[in-house]
């Protein structure tokens, strides 16, 4: 049976992962620092050594040398992985992100121990098994975590840290898709600070901004005199990311031309200036972004499907702000500290009313909107309490959240039998939906029902509401 030292300051994780291990067949010892480690254990009779980064007193990876032959596997928060990068440099054999996945946790510790294990060691010890049973499922959260400028304690934003940890790891494409204001750059620029590239440049580039008669020079660059106004020679963008990151903000607003010249660089890895016949050698990763469909833009021949599935390696989906629950109220607090230390106003608070607004509203432009929507209300504020009008925002009005809430304030029965009953949601629902699809598309009927257009979609199936054809 394999043993295995964690050295961890916090209690419960500590706890949790020793249950976890236990569970799977691995002997467990304990400690809370590096010092306690040296002064209780032996740590050459641990066959791995689990410990936190950071620890009160010592790091935790001054135990690679310390343990040496042993293995030490790092833990840290998300916060912390380009240290962990460097750990690995140190000689950690990996690193993990608190909080961690089960799953995962396992399969690295596997790992590790079948590369430490001899090959006569490895035909009489098989890696402990699983008790899928007793494990929580995966992508549970297990706490609030935080990536760069990103934070989030919901689920989505849980799946994308840890999505984004694994993709940092490669050197593969990257397309990262979502609405605006989703935080895509924060996102790019996560996968680059975390990844082996991280010391070199990371340029960014809104491809949007740029004029088409301009792209291709500020990209590739130019020679002097391929064009007119080109009064000298001229090193491009991509040029400037060699060795680094290039990230290509709305991409599907590149033109056809500027789509074929990038293609050759992820295919042959290399660029020509513009008015040049030399080709020249670039070594850089390239995470692209976009908030528009580029799979319809592709059948409309808007974007290159070649490039589309050279960028398409892989994907990471930005969760609209609408879809990730408490983190609104939690963001909002976050913004309205920010807020108030920057104007140099007193410390404000949001009423109860206006938390309740802000869960309702649908956030169309996701937390860029939320952070513009409380700086205007500091700005107006006159008071330390933030209210709902203060905000500015547009809810609409008879929503389904609106809804519950008023049923929920009625009396379980008419005050009178002359009075007519009170419709339930279901009933509102099918009500609405027949009086108005008419007249509204599928996305204005989900928005004023204030759901998404997959909820509309199952209800009208459980409801057995048929979408009416239209000519």
């Amino acid at each position: 049976m394999s043993q295995i030292l964690i050295v961890e300051d916090e209690a419960v994780i500590r706890q949790a992962l020793r249950r976890l291990l236990e569970r799977n067949q691995y002997q467990v010892s304990e400690a809370e620092s590096v010092d306690q480690a040296l002064s209780e254990h032996d740590l050459n009779a641990f066959s791995l050594i689990i410990t936190d980064l950071r620890l009160p007193g010592r790091l935790g990876t001054e135990l690679i040398e310390l343990a040496a032959p042993t293995p030490v596997l790092v833990m840290t928060s998300y916060a912390s992985l380009r240290s962990a990068v460097d750990a690995m440099k140190q000689g950690a054999v990996d690193y993990i992100a608190k909080p961690f996945n089960h799953e995962e946790m396992l399969r690295t510790i596997a790992e590790v121990l079948a590369r430490k294990a001899s090959p006569a060691d490895a035909e009489q010890e098989e890696p402990p098994g699983r008790d899928p049973e007793r494990e929580p499922k995966a992508g549970a959260p297990a706490s609030c975590a935080s990536l760069g400028k990103m934070t989030g304690c919901s689920e989505p934003m849980q799946q994308l840290f840890s999505r984004i940890q694994k993709v940092a790891r490669t050197d593969a494409t990257v397309l990262i898709q979502g609405e605006s204001g989703t935080g895509k750059e924060l996102a790019a620029r996560s996968i680059h600070e975390l990844s082996l590239r991280h010391e070199a440049t990371m340029i960014s580039v809104n491809c949007a901004a740029i004029p088409d008669t301009l792209i291709e020079s500020e990209l590739f660059g130019h020679e002097k005199g391929a064009f007119t106004g080109a009064v000298s020679t001229h090193s491009g963008l991509i040029e400037a990311a060699n060795g680094g990151t290039l990230f290509l903000d709305e991409i599907g607003e590149l033109p056809l031309d500027a789509q074929a010249r990038l293609l050759r660089v992820l295919q042959e890895g290399e660029i020509r200036r513009v008015g040049s016949v030399t080709p020249m050698q670039v070594d850089i990763r390239l995470i692209a972004a976009t908030h528009r469909d580029l799979k319809a833009l592709t059948r409309s021949g808007q974007f290159r499907e070649d490039l589309f599935y050279r960028l398409y390696i892989m994907e990471i989906r930005m969760p609209p702000l609408r879809e990730r629950g408490a983190d609104i109220i939690e963001l909002a607090k976050q913004f309205l500290s920010d807020s108030c230390r920057r104007l140099g106003v007193e410390p404000a608070h949001f009423s109860d009313a206006t938390c309740a607004a802000m869960q309702r509203y649908r956030w169309p432009g996701n937390v860029r909107e939320l952070e513009n929507a409380i700086e205007r209300a500091v700005i107006l504020s006159e008071g330390k309490t933030i209210t709902p009008d203060l905000l500015g925002l547009d809810l609409e009005p008879h929503g389904l959240a609106d809804l519950e809430a008023g049923l929920a304030r009625q009396p379980a029965h008419p005050a009178s039998p002359s009075a007519s009953p009170a419709l339930s949601l279901e009933d509102y629902f099918q009500r609405f939906v027949l009086e108005n699809q008419d007249r509204m598309t599928e996305t204005e009927l989900a928005k004023r029902l204030g759901i998404s257009r997959k909820t509309l979609w199952e209800r009208r199936q459980r409801l057995g509401i048929p979408r009416k054809a239209r000519d």
